[in-house]
């Protein structure tokens, strides 16, 4: 009788090999082979759901989106159950910053994803949707705490993603001089500065 293969969790199991590629050795180095074999899966296994290393890295890309989008949803969630916005948005941002084991590697991919689309066109659609969805997110949490000039608006939106931006970056490079909960409280700390006006 010939195994059962559950396409769903072979494919999550080679985008984890992805990211570990990445984490391990940098976005450079993906390669179908490298991916099997952190993946412990022949070259071909691999190549049956992914083509080329272009679409491997595209799809990857996307599995990061999906990844995190469905914790920000849990997060959004709770304000449906009267949670306080100015602490879901915390929760929120939290998960764009290096606080934690998957953070962390979630966070080192995007960063590694943003310096490769700069020098390869095939990975700007990707960083470019990981740019966005912060911007989107902090977009909606400004305009959570009430209505402003829409120069002022627009200002507030992009030194909130600013600032996730650095620390992640910071955090990530710097992790002796930012530490997570340096992160964090610097994060809480704008967060709650914003929601006072």
């Amino acid at each position: 009788m010939p195994k059962v293969v559950d396409s769903q969790e072979r494919r999550r199991v080679v985008f984890d090999a992805v990211y570990d590629v990445i984490v391990e050795q940098g976005i450079a180095q993906v390669s179908l082979q490298r991916v099997a074999s952190a993946a412990d899966l022949a070259v071909g296994s691999v190549r049956h759901y992914f083509a080329s290393q272009e679409v491997l890295l595209s799809e990857a890309a996307t599995e990061l989106i999906d990844r995190v989008s469905a914790r920000l949803e849990q997060h959004r969630a709770q304000l449906d159950d009267g949670a306080e916005p100015l602490d879901v948005a915390k929760a929120m941002f939290a998960e764009m910053l290096p606080l934690n084991a998957t953070t962390s590697r979630e966070v080192t991919v995007w960063l590694e994803y943003n310096v490769a689309a700069r020098t390869t066109p095939s990975l700007r659609p990707a960083a470019r949707e990981l740019h966005q969805g912060l911007r989107t997110l902090a977009r909606i949490a400004v305009g959570a705490t009430g209505p402003r000039p829409a120069a002022q608006f627009e200002v507030e939106v992009e030194r909130l993603a600013a600032l996730v931006d650095g620390l992640a970056m910071a955090a990530t490079l710097y992790p002796r001089d930012l530490t997570r909960k340096g992160a964090k409280e610097t994060l809480d700390r704008h967060l709650d500065q914003l929601w006072a006006g």
